[in-house]
Parts: C-alpha cells; sequence; structure tokens
C-alpha cells in the first residue's frame, strides 16, 4: 500500500483527464498559449490544444492545470 500511495503522489507521467465542461492536465512542461477560446499546452512529447468558449484556469499549479468552460475539441499533437 505505500508503495502505491507514493507512486501516486509522485507521479511524474502526462496525464489528462476530461470531464464534463472541465479538462484537468497533470506534469506538463509549459503554457505556451491561453485565451477564452484556445488554450495550447505543451508536454515532453508534444502539445495539447484544447479549443472551446469561455475557458479559464479554475486552478494553476507547478505540474497541474484544470480549464473549465465550454470545450467543444482537445486534440494531442
Amino acid at each position: 500500500m505505500i508503495n502505491w500511495l507514493r507512486s501516486y503522489l509522485l507521479e511524474e507521467e502526462f496525464a489528462v483527464t476530461i470531464l464534463k465542461n472541465k479538462v484537468n492536465v497533470v506534469n506538463y512542461t509549459n503554457i505556451d498559449h491561453f485565451d477564452i477560446n484556445k488554450v495550447i499546452i505543451k508536454y515532453n512529447n508534444g502539445i495539447l490544444k484544447i479549443t472551446g468558449n469561455n475557458l479559464v484556469v479554475s486552478k494553476l499549479l507547478n505540474d497541474e492545470i484544470l480549464i473549465t468552460g465550454d470545450i467543444k475539441n482537445i486534440e494531442l499533437g
């Protein structure tokens, strides 16, 4: 159980969780672009592009970001 907890807390892999009107991104490297219609986030292997309307950063940490709004499209590149 301790190993599971340690791996959960120290997770270093890029991950995207998609919920209703929310996208949570963990372990990104940089936010390249942000406005109310588009967010571009860099990670080790490429970019994540989120498009929609009224996009807002609801949570911003060193390695995690939560985008909320009317999300229309999510692309990995």
